[in-house]
C-alpha cells in the first residue's frame, strides 16, 4: 500500500514512512493511492470478531509494511477492556464501542455508538491510544525520538497526552486556545505533570493553533532538525484507526450485508467524518453521512451551497460544543481530492486560494472555481447546524425520554440525525464525549451535575502546569527548540 499527497507533488510513501509525520512535503495530506475494498464475505467473517481482531483485519489492509504478527500485537495491546472501561450503563467493556438504541419507530432506529469509554472520556482515545503504541513501536525499531506538535480545541490534546505520557523517546507540545475549553478539558490537560508533556495556551482561537502546527510542518528544515511529528487528524494513522469503529458500528447495527446504515457525526475539523467517507469508499454499505456542525458552520455551508468559506478568528464563535469551534477544517482537503477525481494540481490551487482569499466556490455558478458540488450527493453527504438552544433542548429531551445523558457535541449530532432519518435505515450517531467534560451546559440543561467516572471527581482542583504564549509561529518554534535542546 502506497500513499500519495492530495497536492500531487510528493513521492509515494509507505504507511511506516508517513506514520510519524503530518503534512506531506508539498503541504498536502496523505491518502492511499487506491482505497482497499471490503467484500461481503469479509464483513460476514468480521461480525463475530473482538474489537482488537477487527482492528487488525482493517489495519492490515492499510499498514502493509508492518509485519502482521506485530500489527496484531499492537491492536491487542490497545483495545482492551482495561483501557476502555469508563462505561456508564454496565455494558461489557470488552465490546469497546457498544450501541444503544435511543429511538425506534416504523422500523427506523436512532442509535448511539459509545466512543468515549477510553481514559480521557472522548472519542479521540479510539485512535490516539493506537497511535501512541504505533509511535513507540516504530521509534524503537529506528532507535529514534519524536517531538509531537499538536493543536486541540479540547479533546485531541488530552487524548494525545494520555496516550503519549511516559512513552520512551516522545515529547508532546500541545497548543490550545487560551480560555476557550471547558473547565474539565482544561484541567484534564494542564494537570498532567509528566516531564515529556508541554502545554501551551495560545492567545487566540483553535484555528490559530492549527495554523501554527501547519506552518511548523511546512518548515521542512526545522521539522527535520527538531524531529517534529503530529497527532492531529492530518496524521493518516489517526484517520485509519477511526475507520475501525465505523465498520464495527455497521456490523453491530445490521444482520446482513444487503442492509445499509447512515451515520451522523458532530464535525468541526472533518477528521471523524472523513473516516466515514473512507469506509464508504471501501465498499461498506453506508447510505448517508450527516455532518452536524455548531454555530461555526463552515462545513454546513459547503454541503448546502458548494462554497467553502473559512472564517477569521474574529468570526469564530466560542460555543458550548467547543471542540467544534473550528472554522478551517483541515481534513476537508482529503474529501475535495476525491471530489475532484484526485487532481492534485486543482487541489493545490484551491487550497492556495483558501490561504490567499479565504475560500473557494465549486457551486458551478458563473465565476466559480468549478461545478463539482453537483457530485457531492454521490458521496452520501448531508449537513445541518445546531445552536446552543438546540443542544440544551436535545439534552433535556434525550434524558427525559430515554434516561440517557449526552454531551453537548453528541446533542448536536442527535438533533441533526432526527432531521435526516430515512425509513428502514438505521441512523448511528457517533458519541463524542462523556457529558462530565461539559458540566456547565449539563447543569443548565438538567439542573444537576453530570455523573463523573471514578478518578475524575475533583480534577479541576489539581495543580495545573502550562505556558501562555501569543499566536506567533517563531515564538512557538523557539519554545520547542529550547525544550528539546536540538
Amino acid at each position: 500500500m502506497q500513499y500519495v499527497s492530495t497536492r500531487g507533488q510528493a513521492a509515494p510513501q509507505s504507511f511506516s514512512q508517513i506514520l510519524l509525520g503530518g503534512l506531506a512535503p508539498d503541504g498536502g495530506l496523505y491518502l492511499p493511492a487506491e482505497y482497499p475494498q471490503v467484500t461481503g464475505a469479509e464483513l460476514d467473517a468480521w461480525r463475530t470478531l473482538s474489537y482488537a481482531d477487527l482492528a487488525f483485519e482493517v489495519l492490515k489492509k492499510f499498514a502493509t509494511d508492518i509485519p502482521q504478527a506485530d500489527l496484531k500485537a499492537l491492536t491487542h495491546k490497545t483495545y482492551t477492556a482495561d483501557v476502555y472501561c469508563n462505561t456508564r450503563s454496565g455494558e461489557d467493556a470488552a465490546r469497546i464501542t457498544p450501541l444503544c438504541v435511543l429511538e425506534e419507530k416504523d422500523g427506523t432506529r436512532l442509535i448511539l455508538q459509545a466512543l468515549s469509554n477510553g481514559p480521557t472520556l472522548a472519542f479521540k482515545d479510539m485512535a490516539m491510544q493506537l497511535l501512541g503504541n504505533l509511535f513507540e513501536y516504530t521509534l524503537a525499531k529506528q532507535d529514534a525520538e519524536l517531538n509531537i506538535l499538536g493543536a486541540t480545541s479540547g479533546d485531541t490534546g488530552s487524548a494525545a497526552e494520555y496516550a503519549m505520557r511516559g512513552k520512551k523517546g516522545i515529547r508532546v507540545f500541545m497548543l490550545s486556545p487560551h480560555g476557550k475549553m471547558s473547565a474539565f478539558q482544561t484541567a484534564q490537560m494542564f494537570s498532567l505533570q509528566d516531564p515529556n508533556i508541554f502545554n501551551i495556551a495560545v492567545e487566540g482561537v483553535f484555528d490559530d493553533c492549527q495554523d501554527i502546527v501547519k506552518a511548523v510542518s511546512n518548515d521542512l528544515e526545522f521539522k527535520t532538525r527538531q524531529k517534529i511529528g503530529t497527532v492531529n487528524s492530518i496524521n493518516w494513522a489517526r484517520i485509519v484507526a477511526q475507520v475501525v469503529y465505523y465498520i464495527r458500528g455497521y456490523l453491530s447495527a445490521t444482520t446482513g450485508n444487503d442492509q445499509k446504515v447512515s451515520f451522523t457525526v458532530p464535525s468541526g475539523n472533518f477528521g471523524n467524518i472523513c473516516a466515514g467517507h473512507i469506509v464508504r469508499m471501501m465498499g461498506v454499505p453506508i447510505d448517508k453521512l450527516v455532518a452536524a456542525t455548531n454555530e461555526n458552520d463552515v462545513l454546513d455551508e459547503f454541503f448546502r451551497t458548494g462554497i467553502y468559506r473559512v472564517r477569521k478568528a474574529s468570526e469564530t464563535y466560542h460555543t458550548t460544543s467547543p471542540s467544534m469551534d473550528i472554522s478551517k477544517a483541515s481534513n476537508f482537503e482529503r474529501f475535495i481530492f476525491d471530489l475532484l477525481d484526485r487532481d492534485g494540481d486543482r487541489v493545490r490551487a484551491l487550497f492556495k486560494k483558501v490561504e490567499t482569499q479565504g475560500g473557494f466556490d465549486l457551486s458551478g455558478k458563473p465565476g466559480s472555481d468549478g461545478d463539482e458540488f453537483r457530485k457531492v450527493a454521490q458521496y452520501g453527504f448531508l449537513s445541518g447546524k445546531s445552536i446552543h438552544q438546540d443542544r440544551v433542548q436535545t439534552i433535556r429531551d434525550v434524558q427525559a425520554k430515554h434516561g440517557v445523558t449526552i454531551d453537548t457535541h453528541t446533542a448536536d449530532g442527535v438533533k441533526m440525525a432526527r432531521e435526516f432519518l430515512t425509513p428502514g435505515i438505521p441512523m448511528i450517531v457517533l458519541e463524542t464525549a462523556l457529558p462530565a467534560k461539559f458540566n456547565e451546559t449539563i447543569q443548565e440543561a438538567l439542573g444537576r451535575d453530570a455523573e463523573r467516572p471514578a478518578g475524575f471527581e475533583n480534577i479541576e482542583a489539581l495543580p495545573q502546569r502550562f505556558e501562555v504564549m501569543p499566536a506567533a509561529v517563531e515564538k512557538i518554534k523557539a519554545y520547542i527548540a529550547r525544550h528539546t535542546g536540538l
